[in-house]
């Protein structure tokens, strides 16, 4: 099933780790955020709550500066035993309203702003405000006695503020973010991990023999990748498994066909001999007739043992290929040449057909000539007399062909799968034709040796056509 999330499909692994740090960082941000807002929630305001005998009394100098001891404001701060003093630029008393309780009538900056501190152990609340225009006036000190009102004050603003201890917000920061690293951590290593994980189970299978495995992956471009070269190595492995058990079974039964083949004509050779030992062929004409089966199936032994160290050689990696572009229509004649002495005995009728300007190809002469030889053979060795056999050459545009075609008895259609075979002939019954039954597979063989290929096809009037295809 595919992930439902398709967006990280075909996209760089670097892309996509660097959008989930970027993830990482705004869901950071927005924990810190949160963190900032419940402990903004969680704060509690008692420096501010100042608490007054009188509710109605204002602690701030300012209020007073427009009064200066004649409104209701400066009669209230009386009756609580406060006063104001008016002090000029350099902080001198020039003015008291008020009953005034100590004995201060002038101020420097450092005593000043040590009582603006309003320390606990101070017996009055200071306040003061700047005064604009009235004479020589600059500043205006409000003075409270600290028994008509209470403050709370703590150096450490922020932690006066908190309703818990320090700790307990490190602590819930802490594992906050702990808890985010983990979650980041776990996606980012799932996300590798899964396709990881698809990965090693193929491998798994390859290793237990199961080469039909494939993976289909849903990750990043890296991970495609890797997928994509793992089923071609499993189609590279799986073919060659296929190609090796077939070879081995084609072996066997070449091992099998070769033993009956040489055990036939070896066995009959050892009857006749003995026949002769013996003594039983008496009569000169009896003699020569075992002879001669002697020597025909000395021949067959011969041409069977030569045609199985050729198709040996073939699949040896010693095996020199020695390809050259060359005329290939004169060439051709003189093959067809060679054995027109063959064709003439068994009465068949030729035709050769070569174009008369120059048809060059890249081929090996002397597997070529095996091609050609083995076809013309094969057609002479499997098809009665007066059989008419075509050979054609075919110019294209990046190859040649060359057709070998009879309208002799022809090859059933249930032996074209295998008829390339080596020991397969034209007649199933495996009858004692003379043929080895490795022509056509030696043929097949040096036609793809030389890059090109040999197939078999039938038409109406000629019932076996042997197309040669060799590059130009």
């Amino acid at each position: 099933m595919k992930h439902p999330w398709k967006s990280r499909d075909n996209r760089p692994l670097q892309t996509s780790l660097t959008l989930d740090f970027l993830l990482f960082n705004c869901m950071l941000l927005l924990l810190v955020l949160g963190v900032y807002l419940f402990i903004q929630k969680d704060i509690t305001h008692m420096i501010l709550d100042r608490q007054l005998t009188d509710p109605n009394l204002s602690v701030e100098a300012g209020e007073y500066s427009e009064e200066l001891g004649e409104g209701p404001q400066s009669t209230r701060l009386l009756q609580s035993g406060g006063w104001l003093e008016v002090l000029n630029s350099g902080k001198e008393v020039v003015r008291v309203i008020g009953g005034k309780r100590d004995e201060i009538r002038a101020y420097d900056e450092d005593s000043l702003y040590l009582g603006l501190e309003n320390r606990t152990d101070q017996p009055y609340y200071y306040s003061i405000a700047k005064l604009e225009g009235d004479g020589g006036a600059a500043w205006l000190l409000l003075k409270i006695p600290r028994s008509v009102i209470k403050v709370s004050i703590n150096n450490e603003m922020l932690v006066s503020y908190l309703n818990h201890s320090v700790f307990f917000y490190v602590f819930l920061v802490s594992g906050l973010i702990l808890m985010l690293i983990f979650v980041y951590s776990y996606w980012v290593t799932r996300r590798i991990k899964k396709p990881l994980r698809v990965l090693n189970l193929g491998l798994k299978q390859m290793i237990e023999g199961h080469y039909s495995t494939r993976i289909k992956l849903y990750a990043e471009t890296e991970f495609l990748r890797i997928g994509e070269s793992f089923n071609y190595m499993a189609d590279v492995i799986e073919k060659a498994t296929e190609e090796k058990r077939r070879a081995e079974k084609s072996k066997q039964r070449l091992m099998v066909d070769l033993s009956h083949d040489l055990k036939t004509p070896i066995t009959s050779i050892q009857g006749f001999a003995q026949a002769l030992i013996e003594g039983r062929g008496t009569d000169p004409e009896r003699q020569t007739k075992y002879l001669n089966y002697i020597y025909s199936k000395s021949v067959q032994v011969t041409k069977l043992i030569q045609h199985m160290l050729e198709l040996l050689k073939l699949d040896s990696p010693d095996f020199i290929l020695r390809t050259e572009r060359l005329e290939l229509g004169d060439h051709l004649r003189e093959i067809v040449a060679d054995t027109y002495g063959e064709i003439e005995q068994k009465d068949f009728q030729l035709q050769l057909q070569v174009p008369e300007e120059e048809v060059y190809a890249r081929y090996d002469p002397e597997l070529f000539a095996s091609v050609v030889n083995n076809l013309i053979s094969n057609a002479l060795s499997y098809n009665p007399p007066g059989t008419s056999l075509r050979v054609t050459v075919i110019p294209e545009d990046t190859e040649v062909l060359i057709e070998i075609a009879d309208n002799g008895i022809g090859i059933p259609k249930e032996l074209w799968s295998t008829i390339f075979d080596p020991f397969v002939r034209g007649d199933e019954a495996r009858t004692a034709s003379g043929g080895t039954g490795l022509g056509l597979s030696i043929a097949k063989k040096n036609a793809e040796k030389m890059g090109g290929s040999l197939t078999l096809e039938s038409r109406e009037e000629e019932l076996t056509v042997f197309t040669i295809r060799v590059p130009k």
